[in-house]
């Protein structure tokens, strides 16, 4: 038998209106003292006050009411951290309005330990298949960045290709006559030594 209900109650910002959720849980009589109301965001979804002081209040055989499991986590792994933190280290029980079979609160102990288990395995398989989603969208974001930093020649990004100034050969025909030397070449064509000399070996076999 539970010995308080308590209701965890979240909206993203103070516009936001709370009625909705309130709505769906006055059928439960909860005081107001136990109704618990957060505003936070997805981005700091970690800090939540409200949500901690809950917790701290819930008791062995409380029930805890959330309109849906994201009340509970930013993801899948959180949920199903803070699922197993209230059911097997407070054990105390949730109940989901939205998902009617997400409820621990049965007064069979043995029916309540089986919903407990089987829920903990589905969340631990839903966390597990959006880790590995996570890991493929980083793996696949890796990849789009590694590939736009060569260019068509293959060389990585930070090293362009430095084209061929127009006057090339003419001016390295002055060199060979002995009319400039090399380094009056280099800087009438704007080029540094070592691509210079590449050039030479490239483009005038």
């Amino acid at each position: 038998m539970n010995n308080k209900i308590f209701a965890y109650l979240r909206i993203s910002d103070p516009s936001q209106n709370i009625a909705r959720q309130l709505e769906a849980i006055k059928d439960f009589n909860i005081p107001e003292r136990d109704i618990y109301i957060e505003k936070a965001s997805g981005k700091n979804f970690n800090d939540r006050p409200q949500y901690q002081v809950l917790k701290n209040a819930l008791r062995e055989n409380d029930l805890l009411i959330i309109q849906s499991l994201d009340r509970l986590g930013r993801n899948y792994s959180q949920i199903l951290e803070e699922w197993r933190d209230i059911t097997k280290n407070i054990k105390a029980n949730i109940k989901v309005l939205d998902m009617p079979v997400l409820d621990t609160s049965n007064e069979n102990d043995l029916l309540k330990s089986v919903i407990n288990d089987i829920i903990l395995a589905l969340l631990s398989y839903v966390a597990d298949v959006e880790r590995k989603k996570l890991l493929s969208r980083q793996r696949a974001g890796i990849d789009i960045v590694m590939k736009t930093k060569k260019t068509k020649t293959g060389r990585p990004y930070g090293r362009p290709v430095i084209k061929k100034p127009d006057e090339f050969e003419t001016i390295v025909e002055k060199v060979k006559k002995n009319e400039i030397t090399a380094r009056e070449a280099r800087a009438i064509l704007g080029l540094k030594t070592n691509t210079y000399y590449n050039m030479v070996k490239k483009y005038m076999k």
